[in-house]
């Protein structure tokens, strides 16, 4: 297989085009420098068009390489043949291989390799013949290998025997025939049934599936993944289901060449005791892997959007903010964060069961707000913060003033705040101190921060425990990635979890900076990072143009400007007169049109650049030192509050989607439960799944469909 022919066919990209991104790739480049810097070589592939190709790549490579495995060991054997060759050069996936290999695998002892160590291969291949009449009857030919051996194993007592093991012979040959089994796994996937029945007589979570059958080929992810728990958790008995007599056709119509022969009845009744015995437990196995895996890939690409959408929320610039960490018999911790971040103070209040100090606790509150200028509370969502949110909108009538609060999604503070990088940020502090400061500056900088906790402990998927962790965690990984560099980051004030995430900077290299930070104060410039130890010139190229220094007196070192690109910005500034001064101030703002006017093809020939790099630099000049969240939509603040028992059917709410899910979406309308807007309830029009729609963090208008406060469940429409 031409590896790179084959790229360019399944992503619809020219051959050239493929090869030279491969090269990228092949030469150490990270995935965010290619889709940013190297726009000229890939055709301006995104970060995620990238990483699909990325990772087809090694998979491609992987089955090149186990091809070649395979074909060495059979040839080893000496049964390498050039219908093999072909089989081998023709296989598409893994799948594949494993199946042309597996009739010459060593195997463990099986009936077939007692049979054959019998001496009774002849008289399986005779049968196999099908000849329209033998010179002597099976039974008569069978009856000659008979035969008394030194080892029981050996020993053929009857004709029968020899028979017997002569089809044992031939069920595992048509079991380990490729081409049958790749039908036959086609067959089953298109008119097999999934099947689940109660293996408890006790109700659980899965009842739905107690007695449930759904088409292995429309079956949808989540009911896969779901039905698998329920089965590891021993509240059902799973198995895959299909009219026998599909497989057995096929496989009858594929074997039997001579129906009037004398050997058919006994092929026939081998062909069952092959597809029963061990072609069926096999091919189950097989499919469920295949659901299993196509299921665990939909619901990571969910997870992924969903976690890349929750990382790109708009941040509350500007703001110092209270964390209130909500808690009952140790208390609500607070944490009052100054517009940068940093921690000013904090304080432990009793306003909840069972000391309930609703006189005191309001006190300390408001002596915060007033003494530190608090502007907004950041209150998280997890036990006791109904009671909070309660006593904090209370505090804040009594205050009389503009401000606000706010619900926080916890996911994960616990995580960090029992982490060795909480203890390293704030060894004097408690867990609970910690997760208030981390409730807090989740709103300033929900990236900055998120990026602190394992990306599966953020709250925003569905089943991630029951995938396979290093595939979830490879393309979780990815994600927080592109989104750091998407964004870029202050070199001065970024932690070493942060800076870990940029392009060509890993864990040693991030902590080394920090190090090189308060050592030798902040930097001055990006040409610094190459006095920084384990950054040499092919780290720098990588993470130079996603990292920011506000302060440098060369401006484009606070832009997505790369340093290799310098020369030619200055040109392009030149060329129509502005300044850095100009670039400082924000004056640029008729720069594109002039270089449309002038002509950006024929700009960027004489710049020496492509044509995509100048409009990215013209992009970073109109705004130097953007965040591209800015534009977002920013969260929601309230001053009131609402329960459960106040919503009424047919209420107008607005919301924030907190995750997307295969049946549809989650969303925070301001009470202590999210409210599920079906996949049927939120469009008009036809949609396959709730992301063509939904995304993590959007603000949507929403009407109270149903109110079950004893299962505390909230129904929503977005059909108003």
């Amino acid at each position: 297989m031409n590896i790179i022919n084959e790229l360019a066919k399944e992503f619809n990209l020219g051959v050239s085009r493929v090869e030279a991104t491969v090269a990228l790739i092949d030469d150490g480049n990270t995935i965010p420098f290619i889709a940013r810097y190297r726009k000229e070589v890939t055709g301006s592939l995104d970060d995620t068009v990238l990483r699909d190709l990325d990772e087809r790549l090694k998979y491609l490579r992987s089955l090149e390489t186990r091809k070649e495995e395979v074909r060495s060991l059979i040839d080893a054997q000496g049964k390498l043949t050039p219908e093999i060759e072909e089989a081998l050069q023709n296989a598409k996936i893994l799948t594949e291989v494993e199946d042309i290999y597996r009739p010459f695998k060593p195997k463990r002892k099986t009936r077939a390799s007692v049979a054959r160590e019998k001496g009774l291969e002849p008289l399986a291949a005779l049968i196999m013949e099908q000849r329209i009449s033998y010179e002597k009857s099976l039974e008569e030919i069978a009856s000659e290998y008979i035969h008394i051996d030194e080892s029981k194993d050996k020993t053929v007592k009857t004709a029968e025997d020899a028979i017997a093991g002569a089809k044992d012979i031939i069920a595992e040959d048509i079991s380990d025939n490729a081409e049958y089994r790749k039908a036959i796994r086609a067959l089953t996937h298109d008119h097999g049934l999934i099947v689940s029945k109660k293996a408890k007589e006790e109700d659980s979570v899965y009842s739905s599936y107690y007695d449930y059958n759904e088409s292995i080929k429309k079956i949808p992810g989540h009911r896969v993944l779901a039905i698998n728990r329920g089965e590891k958790e021993e509240f059902l008995k799973v198995d895959v289901q299909i009219d026998s007599e599909i497989i057995l056709n096929y496989l009858f119509s594929q074997i039997i060449t001579n129906t009037k022969s004398p050997a058919r009845d006994y092929i026939a009744a081998t062909i069952v005791d092959s597809y029963d015995r061990l072609i069926a437990p096999s091919v189950e196995r097989e499919i469920r892997t295949a659901l299993f895996d196509d299921a665990s890939e939909g619901a990571i690409k969910l997870f992924s959007d969903n976690l890349k959408h929750l990382l790109m929320t708009a941040p509350l610039k500007g703001k110092t903010v209270l964390g209130y960490d909500p808690g009952y018999r140790t208390g609500c911790k607070l944490a009052v964060v100054d517009k940068t971040g940093k921690v000013i103070t904090t304080a432990v209040i009793y306003p909840t069961k069972p000391r309930e100090d609703i006189e005191g606790s309001e006190k300390i509150v408001m002596s915060l707000i007033k003494k530190y200028g608090v502007d907004v509370v950041a209150i998280g969502n997890g036990t006791a913060s109904k009671e909070s949110e309660i006593f904090i909108a209370n505090v804040l009538k009594k205050l009389d003033t503009d401000k606000k609060y706010t619900m926080v999604s916890e996911a994960g503070a616990s995580v960090y705040s029992a982490s060795k990088l909480g203890a390293e940020e704030f060894p004097d502090f408690d867990v609970t101190q910690r997760s208030a400061v981390s409730i807090a500056r989740r709103l300033q900088d929900p990236l900055a921060e998120l990026v602190k906790i394992d990306p599966k402990s953020i709250g925003v998927g569905q089943y991630q425990h029951d995938m396979k962790q290093a595939r979830l965690d490879e393309a979780l990984g990815g994600v927080v990635e592109d989104c750091v560099n998407s964004i870029g980051v202050d070199i001065n004030t970024a932690s070493y979890s942060l800076l870990s995430y940029i392009s060509g900077i890993n864990l040693t290299s991030a902590k080394n900076i920090v190090k090189y930070r308060e050592e030798n104060g902040e930097f001055t410039k990006r040409e610094q990072l190459l006095k920084v130890p384990k950054i040499g010139g092919k780290a720098y190229q990588q993470c130079a143009g996603f990292l920011r220094v506000p302060d440098s007196k060369e401006i484009l070192d606070n832009t997505g400007v790369h340093p290799e690109a310098y020369e030619a910005t200055k040109k392009l500034l030149e060329k129509f007169e502005y300044t850095k001064e100009d670039v400082a101030s924000g004056a640029l703002s008729e720069l594109r049109k002039k270089c449309t006017k002038y002509g950006t093809k024929k700009l960027a020939a004489e710049l020496e650049i492509g044509e995509p790099t100048l409009l990215d630099i013209v992009g970073e000049l109109e705004k130097p030192g953007r965040d591209v969240r800015d534009s977002l939509p920013q969260v929601i603040l309230r001053d009131d509050v609402l329960g459960m028992e106040d919503l009424k059917e047919g209420m107008l709410m607005t919301g924030t989607v907190r995750n997307v899910i295969d049946f549809g979406a989650f969303v925070d309308i301001g009470v202590h439960q999210d409210g599920l807007v079906h996949i049927s309830e939120i469009s008009d029009k036809y949609i396959k799944h709730p992301s063509e729609v939904l995304s993590v963090g959007d603000i949507v208008n929403v009407k109270i469909k149903s109110v079950d406060l004893n299962k505390k469940r909230i129904g929503l429409t977005m059909k108003i």
